[in-house]
């Protein structure tokens, strides 16, 4: 897939700052978590689509001020479902129109995909199923997106992990997978880890994918809820203020 060239933020036509955003999950139960709770807080209708499910997506996405995908259990590269497809498909329209775009995990995923960069495995099969350190580079730290307030670990749920596309910006990295953020333009963000979950998302997918925490490099139980205690009041603070700047 060709990378889609960033647009400036100058050349974005004006949008409502109080339009809906699309929100795109992908299994029925998926909820938007902490993410959901704060672009509520700021005024925000939730236009929620599973494309897996055929729900369709918009045509026309100059009536919503910014588009974000949230993760799931299937792949970016999953071609013959015709969701990801679509899903594919509508963030490169998003991203070439300069629309604010927002990927967790799946969703960064597919929007390195779209830029040109390689989604893939582990080369030792390795996984971040829980709690890891998250460190900031120079330019994240410049652009106020992960700054002195940045949590020290944040959860994760993946078995693949992305390249950083042409172009990109990286602005954090991590242990194992080191990609973990970056930056098309000044609009498009995509994150590897999962700031939106709440303590019921995380017990709902610990007992759901049990069998996962015996993978390469997850975390056993105990360790996601003793990550939660430390670490998840520092993500709620900080995810406030990311997305604040992402919509700008």
């Amino acid at each position: 897939m060709p990378p889609v060239p960033p647009v400036p933020s100058s050349a974005s036509p004006p949008r409502d700052p109080r339009a809906p955003i699309l929100v795109i999950v992908h299994q029925a139960h998926s909820t938007c978590g902490r993410v959901g709770a704060v672009l509520r807080a700021r005024g925000h209708i939730l236009d929620r689509r599973v494309p897996l499910l055929g729900d369709p997506l918009p045509a026309d996405l100059s009536g919503h001020a910014g588009v974000v995908v949230f993760g799931g259990p299937m792949s970016a590269n999953d071609d013959h479902r015709d969701g990801i497809r679509a899903e594919l498909a509508v963030l490169e329209r998003a991203m070439g129109a300069g629309l604010p775009v927002l990927g967790i995990c799946l969703g960064a995923q597919m929007m390195a995909r779209v830029a040109g960069a390689r989604v893939s495995r582990h080369p030792a099969e390795r996984v971040q199923i829980g709690y890891y350190p998250l460190w900031p580079t120079a330019a994240g730290r410049r652009r106020g997106l992960f700054d002195g307030e940045t949590p020290a670990e944040v959860y994760h749920w993946h078995t693949e992990g992305f390249d950083l596309p042409p172009g990109a910006t990286l602005l954090a990295r991590g242990p194992d997978f080191p990609n973990q953020a970056f930056a098309l333009g000044e609009r498009a963000l995509g994150i590897q880890f999962h700031p939106e979950v709440t303590h019921e998302m995380m017990e709902r997918w610990i007992h759901k994918a049990a069998p996962m925490l015996m993978l390469p490099g997850a975390r056993p139980a105990e360790d996601h809820r003793a990550g939660r205690r430390r670490f998840d009041a520092a993500v709620a603070r900080w995810v406030e203020r990311f997305l604040d700047r992402w919509l700008g």
